[in-house]
Parts: C-alpha cells; structure tokens; sequence
C-alpha cells in the first residue's frame, strides 16, 4: 500500500502541472486515486503457495485456479478429450510460424476451417473437454459446444432486429436458447482475414477466455465451429456503456458512472495482476465494456488481447489493431504493448465517463487532446465544470470527481512509466 508521501510524490512528477493547483484531494485515497471497494481476483482468499514473483516487476501474482477448475485427477480422460488434445498437437508438430498470443499453441503453420471443425465437432460433451498448453490445464465444465442451428434458431437466423454490436472482426446477436436462457452470440466474421488467421485468433481468445474469472469480466457460456466462428456469452441487461453514454436511452447519473469506473479498474487489476497469466485487453472501450444487473461493469471482447510472459517487460505486436483515441503513443508508434497500454485506455475511458464526450470527435480530435486544451484554461480560472458532462449538472460527489480526473490524468500521460499500475489505481 502505497503511503501518503508516496501518492503525492507520484502525482508531482506527472507533467501536467495545469491541473495540480486545482486537484488536491481533500481526502486522498490511501491506495492511488479512486476510492474503490476492494473485491480482488477471482479467489478472495487466495492460497499464499500459489503464487510466483514476475521477474518483470518484481510482483507477486497468484496462480490461484479459476472457481469452475478441477484437478487432473478429478477428469475422467475420454475419447472426445483425446481428439481435442490430438488436434492441438497436430498444430504444434506442424509449426513454422509463430503466434504468440495463443496461450496454448506457440507456433503453427496451417489449419483450414474444414479441419478444425471435423476436429472438434466430435466434442460432444464438453464436461470433459480440457485446454491444455504448458502443463496448465484449465478444465471448463461449463462451456457448451454448440450446434449452429441451435445458433440460428436462438437469433431467428441472425436476424439483423437481433443486431445488439458490430465491430471491425465481428458481430453480436441476441438470442434466446430453447431453455429460455438470453445469450449474446458473437458471430467471427472473415473480413480481409484467411481462414487460418481467424481460427488462431479464435483458439487466442478462447485460451484468453479460459483463464479468466472474475465479476467484472464477461462470461463465455460456449462456443460453436459448426458453419463459422461463434463465441456465446452471456446476454448482459443493459448493453454497453458506449450507448448509455451517448444513446438517447436512459440518462447515466453520476453515481452508476462512478460504479462502473470501478468495476472496470477492477476488471483490469485482475487481468494484469491476479489473472494465473497476465493479459493485456488491447481493445478497451466504451463499447467493449457492458452492464449487467446494477451497473456491475464487464470487459468483453478478447479477441485482440495478449499474453505477457512473466519475465517480459513489453511485447512488440504488428500490425497495430485497436480503436484511435484510446491507442497509447508508445503503441500506436512502436507497436509496444505492456499493461500500461491499458492503463492509458482506461484514462480515456474515465474521461469518456467524465465528460460525456467521445474518444474522437466528428472533427477527429482525441477526447485526451481536448481535455489536456482545456485543462490549460483550469488553472487561471479554477472552473472544473468545463469538464463535467453539462447533463450531470451539480449533480455529482465532487471528492469523487476530483479523484477521477486526477486518476485519468495521471493514466493518459504520454510516458508510460508515469502512468500508475491498476493495483495503484483502485
């Protein structure tokens, strides 16, 4: 726990002196800036002999296993897991190139969609499907394979008044399951991509998928390689935040803002610290973060979200993916990715949460330029609400404003290593 000195020293060395005079908290939080519930990973009482020191950061991480785990001792091996296991290996016996976001193949060559789906549609009970990859296996009971016309009959044909998200490498679909349960199918689509492309970033998101556990990430209910790609989540009542931000729904107060800022820290505390491996998202966004009962906040949307081996520092990824206005500059110019790429999406997102606006303008201004223009006028004139969303009016917390401005400021910092981690955020 960081002590008050060290906040504050921590927040003087951040080059935006503008906003210094104007943010000194009356009633800093004891850990960073938000003053947050702490729910932790996934396991609130975590085994302290799982855990392993990461060499990059001198951290302690734990290794605890996710709530739907079992031991290789409680899987009864079969003839479906041995096939999903064969196909796996087959991968990495052909290997010539690398991808190392997948978790559980390391590098491979080619596989078409034919082979894959002859593969794993003879999965037929997915009680007893394991993903294995470096002696870590992750066993989830949970995880239904579905058949696409179970798909089709759920979204009447991915009828387009199903339509609920469209993104550059897929869309979403609600649908409603022959037990009466709403799911969200996220439908892969091929774009510009080949075959064997999308099939290695649908086994990435999957290996992401399976390691995390945790309330304010989304929840994978199945999958489908029956006639395509097909990801079932879990149908969340409130959509995205992008669209209770900027629809012309229901007016977000300050309060649920405030929650779902949280969640989302939290969220992205647990990916980057007590995930059982770290993962950096890549994609946060308005629109990547949904609302499920009470305005609990869920990260969605793995599919271009990386693995850092515990004794890397950073990774260089290309080509360089993801939404303009939240890109880092040390990513959008080098392709480095670390969680502190993260970190400064969730600074535009906070200020997103703040002001109302969006990330980029219709005059293809970033929302962190505009706000860094206008935090220049705060100094003279002491005038927060130049920031404020104009909606909310006077009707807010202002120590909880306060704390997420400075929390959003210190995270957009164009340094990197300035930025706060998300265990010093919440």
């Amino acid at each position: 726990m960081a002590t008050r000195e060290e906040e504050t020293a921590v927040a003087e060395t951040q080059e935006i002196p503008e906003m210094q005079g104007n943010f000194i908290l009356e009633d800093p939080s004891p850990i960073c800036v938000l003053e947050v519930p702490i729910s932790g990973g996934s396991d609130p009482d975590p085994d302290p002999d799982h855990t392993t020191s990461s060499t990059g950061s001198g951290s302690t991480r734990s290794e605890s296993q996710p709530i739907d785990d079992v031991t290789d001792t409680e899987i009864d091996p079969s003839k479906d897991w041995n096939q999903w296991k064969s196909m796996f290996e087959n991968i990495r016996k052909k290997s010539v190139r690398r991808f190392s976001v997948i978790p559980f193949i390391t590098t491979y060559e080619v596989i078409t969609k034919k082979n894959i789906k002859k593969k794993l549609s003879r999965v037929t009970n997915p009680c007893d499907v394991v993903i294995d990859y470096d002696g870590f296996p992750v066993p989830k009971p949970s995880w239904r394979n579905f058949d696409f016309s179970e798909l089709t009959a759920a979204t009447d044909d991915f009828c387009p008044e199903n339509l609920i998200g469209k993104g550059g490498h897929a869309e979403v679909y609600r649908g409603q399951l022959h037990d009466g349960q709403i799911v969200a199918v996220k439908k892969i689509m091929k774009a510009e991509k080949q075959d064997d492309d999308l099939i290695a970033d649908f086994l990435s998101e999957l290996g992401i998928i399976a390691h995390i556990n945790h309330p304010n990430a989304a929840r994978l209910i199945g999958f489908s390689i029956d006639s395509g790609l097909h990801l079932v989540l879990e149908f969340l009542p409130y959509g995205s935040l992008a669209n209770k931000l900027h629809g012309s729904g229901e007016f977000l107060n300050w309060e649920k803002r405030y929650k779902v800022a949280i969640g989302i820290a939290e969220g992205l505390r647990y990916l980057h610290h007590d995930c059982p491996r770290r993962i950096i998202h890549r994609d946060i966004k308005a629109s990547n973060i949904l609302l499920g009962e009470d305005y609990e906040a869920q990260i969605s949307d793995f599919g271009l979200a990386k693995w850092l081996p515990e004794n890397w520092v950073q990774h260089i990824v290309y080509p360089i993916e993801g939404t303009f206005g939240y890109l880092a500059p040390e990513y959008f110019m080098h392709g480095v990715v670390d969680e502190k790429t993260d970190v400064f999406a969730f600074g535009v997102l906070l200020l997103e949460i703040i002001t109302g606006r969006h990330a980029v303008d219709s005059n293809r201004q970033s929302l962190a330029m505009w706000v860094c223009n206008v935090s220049c006028r705060l100094h003279s004139d002491n005038d927060v609400s130049t920031l404020v969303d104009p909606r909310l009016g006077n009707d807010f917390d202002p120590i909880e404003m306060k704390r997420a401005m400075v929390t959003a400021f210190l995270c957009i910092d164009h340094v990197s290593k300035m930025r706060p981690s998300m265990s010093r955020v919440n």
